[in-house]
């Protein structure tokens, strides 16, 4: 019996302890698990930590840029206010004034010029200051003149103007499109309303033209040229404007330009042109007078262009000239009976008037041209700024062919904005270029398609080659006093 009873409390014991250590176990299999959790939530915590001492290293970083930015900003806004205080006056903006008032027609920078003094002088809103900006831009010549359009389009914003500035003149990060607040002048017209160089940026461009002096800055004889014609078809995609206005292709192709262009869908005296006839006889004098200079050569991300100092002129009917720039299309833009050429070369001119003359040499395919291999040797194959090349010196009328008879029409720039008013002269002898030197162009298409005639008039006329013999003779008439001299050259 006792036997018994210590089995049964050594079986309750020995179940006892079990359970105990059973219980144990899982205690410590439970602190484990804890403990890892904690581990894990430890690591976790650390890692944010470390990442909150990261954002806060990166955000010291940037109050330090901001603080040296507003450094900078308080100092540039110190300088400003030391301008505007030294203008306040008047007395310097009526000097200008006075300057001016002796000039009948002011170039665009002169007026961005005094646009800005009267602005630091009068305030924002000052008519007058308004007025210069806009009329300005009315005269710049888009393809040549980007940085004075700039000035004028963000002049007129600030004035309050309701105007688009262009996405090619804000500052990197800033929205595409900056308006004023006040009157409304729309960005269509970004100038003048169509004339082909007048503020289109044309002037220099191809009559097409693009900039306003063509002799102005290199940047501005640079600036679209027609340049506008090459862009996005280059065959090494030479990087475009980062936000282009326009294209050869695409969206943005030429019919689609109406819609940031009006008149390059609405204008009835558009080029190209197809010429073909019937045409009109008509006398005029096209009299060329090209120098020699050293080389400056631009890819604008449209066409090659090369840029023409001052001194190279061309006169119709005694009427001066200057040139602004020569640049390329391919194919050729205007057609003859329907049928292009390999390219064509235009010679982009403006008068004092600001009037736009082009002459057009048609490119064929045939021998190397040593004139455009001397070109294309030196051409930046990327789109920037303009390259100069001051150990080549090249002289433009080696272009052209040796008869000048000529094709004519009024017509517009070929690039947008498409101003009208543009005179073209397309020459009837095309001058040879190599199937290689085509080839070679940086642009596969840049050419505008051609445009309705709308009735207008394709004359065909014959100029000189060179009528500096003509006028030596009436020189040595006049020295030697000969009436019979200047009858024979009379009928000459």
């Amino acid at each position: 019996m006792k036997r018994t009873v210590l089995e049964i409390v050594l079986a309750l014991a020995m179940a006892g302890a079990a359970a105990f250590g059973y219980m144990s176990w899982k205690q410590a299999e439970g602190s484990k698990a804890a403990i890892e959790e904690l581990t894990k939530a430890s690591e976790e915590a650390t890692a944010k930590i470390e990442e909150a001492e990261k954002s806060a290293k990166v955000a010291s970083e940037e109050l330090e840029a901001m603080g040296k930015e507003s450094e900078a900003a308080s100092a540039k806004a110190g300088q400003f206010d030391a301008v505007k205080a030294g203008l306040s006056s008047g007395a310097t903006l009526a000097d200008l004034e006075a300057a001016y008032k002796k000039e009948k027609n002011l170039s665009p920078e002169r007026l961005i010029g005094l646009a800005t003094l009267r602005m630091l002088t009068k305030g924002a809103e000052d008519p007058g200051t308004i007025e210069a900006y806009k009329k300005a831009l009315a005269l710049s010549d888009w393809s040549n003149r980007k940085n004075t359009i700039c000035a004028a389009q963000i002049g007129l914003a600030a004035t309050g103007e309701k105007i688009e500035v262009m996405a090619d003149c804000l500052p990197k990060g800033s929205p595409k499109a900056a308006e004023g607040h006040g009157k409304a002048d729309g960005p269509a017209d970004h100038g003048k309303a169509d004339a082909h160089g007048k503020a289109d940026p044309a002037a220099k461009d191809d009559g097409h033209g693009k900039k306003d002096d063509g002799h102005a800055k290199k940047d501005e004889h640079a600036a679209d040229a027609h340049a506008k014609d090459g862009e996005k078809t280059a065959e090494k995609p030479a990087e475009k404007h980062a936000t282009p206005h326009w294209d050869y292709e695409g969206d943005m192709g030429p019919a689609r330009w109406v819609k940031e262009f009006p008149t390059c869908g609405k204008g009835k005296k558009q080029s190209p042109l197809n010429i073909k006839g019937p045409f009109v006889k008509q006398r005029v004098d096209l009299a060329p007078a090209y120098k020699s200079a050293p080389l400056t050569m631009l890819n604008n991300g449209h066409t090659i262009q090369v840029n023409i100092p001052e001194g190279s002129k061309l006169r119709i009917d005694g009427i001066a000239y200057d040139l602004l720039q020569f640049h390329f299309h391919r194919p050729s833009e205007e057609q003859i009976d329907g049928k292009p050429m390999a390219m064509v070369a235009h010679f982009v001119h403006k008068s004092a008037d600001g009037k736009l003359a082009v002459i057009g040499v048609l490119l064929k395919e045939g021998n190397e041209n040593p004139n455009i291999k001397t070109l294309w040797s030196n051409l930046p194959k990327e789109e920037g700024s303009p390259v100069d090349v001051p150990s080549v010196t090249f002289n433009p009328a080696s272009l052209l062919p040796k008869e000048l008879d000529f094709w004519s029409y009024e017509g517009s720039l070929t690039t947008p904005p498409c101003t009208e008013g543009v005179r073209f002269f397309i020459l009837r002898t095309p001058v040879n270029i190599s199937k290689e030197q085509v080839d070679a162009f940086p642009f596969k298409l840049n050419a505008r398609p051609v445009q309705p005639q709308n009735n207008r008039e394709i004359t065909i006329s014959q100029a000189p080659v060179d009528a500096s013999w003509l006028r030596d003779a009436i020189a040595q008439a006049a020295q030697e006093n000969a009436p019979m001299a200047f009858e024979g050259v009379a009928k000459l």
